[in-house]
């Protein structure tokens, strides 16, 4: 079994972001190509975001710390510190209100 603080981890990342040209940090925890489920903690400085994109699977969203907007065409979601947020199977994008960092779970589609 691993365990980790996601409140250091989230802490880690923020600094890394702080210091990133991109204004965003980001380190997967499980999963990756050979898994389905893939969690990924995402720092983003304030003003930053993850631009528009497709989710590749079911996803959701646990804010750790900050504010964030999650907008999908012309509906938009409000999170902040231990919102859990659905992402929609839409074209999305996540906006840093403040800075932030989050957990974002994806379950990947078959291949």
């Amino acid at each position: 079994m691993d365990k980790l603080s996601l409140q250091a981890k989230a802490r880690e990342l923020a600094h890394k972001a702080s210091e990133s040209k991109s204004g965003r940090a980001a380190e997967t925890l499980f999963g990756g190509h050979e898994k389905r489920m893939r969690q990924t903690v995402v720092a983003l400085r304030e003003g930053r975001e993850m631009a528009e994109h497709e989710s590749p699977g079911e996803a959701t969203l646990l804010v750790i710390n900050g504010r964030l907007r999650l907008v999908a065409g012309e509906t938009t979601w409000s999170g902040r510190e231990w919102d859990y947020l659905v992402i929609p199977d839409a074209p999305h994008s996540v906006e840093a209100e403040t800075d932030t960092t989050f957990v974002l779970t994806v379950a990947m589609k078959d291949r």
